[in-house]
Order: structure tokens, then C-alpha cells, then sequence
């Protein structure tokens, strides 16, 4: 789960990279950086490493890349994504140009 603070940071127009890995935000914690990704027009970097997130919420981020224009790098490595989350990304990152790592 994320803190109030870390949420409403995401929101900011200043950020630019972000590393919440080991922080075992977990599929919850996953659709509320979904969320500000959708808004967001700054941040550049995302790691995610490390933070049990699953299927789920590898769809909420998968669906928030589809409207992302500023995200080039995401991180996911050592996550719960298994096979049917990695098709929610290859999906997205079919009608997303902007990330590449």
C-alpha cells in the first residue's frame, strides 16, 4: 500500500524518477500509481522491483501505459506478473511509443 505522501507525490510536476522498489506495494499500491500515471506528465523513470505486484495489478499498470506519454523506463523485475500480466504489457506496449526499457 502507499502512504498518502508518496501518492500525492505523484502528482507533482516536478518529478522525474521514481524507485518504490522492496516496498510490497502489491496489487493495491499498483492501482494507485496507475492512477497518477494517467495524469502524469513528468516522470520518466519507474522502478518497481520487488513489490509483489500481480496480475492485477500489472493490468492496472498495463492500462495506464496506453495513456502514459512520458514514462520511458519501467522496472518490474521480481514481481508476481506471470504470464497473464505480461500480456497485458505486451498489449500495452503495442500502443505505447514512448517506453522502451
Amino acid at each position: 500500500m502507499l502512504s498518502s505522501s508518496c501518492r500525492s507525490s505523484l502528482y507533482t510536476q516536478t518529478l522525474t524518477t521514481l524507485n518504490l522498489g522492496h516496498n510490497e506495494i502489491q496489487d493495491n499500491g499498483a492501482q494507485h500509481l496507475a492512477n497518477a500515471l494517467t495524469k502524469n506528465t513528468t516522470l520518466t523513470t519507474l522502478d518497481l522491483d520487488f513489490n509483489l505486484i500481480g496480475q492485477q495489478g500489472a493490468q492496472y499498470l498495463a492500462d495506464a501505459l496506453t495513456s502514459n506519454t512520458t514514462l520511458i523506463t519501467l522496472s518490474l523485475r521480481a514481481n508476481l506478473v506471470e504470464d497473464t500480466g505480461a500480456q497485458h504489457f505486451a498489449y500495452a506496449l503495442t500502443n505505447n511509443t514512448v517506453i522502451y526499457h
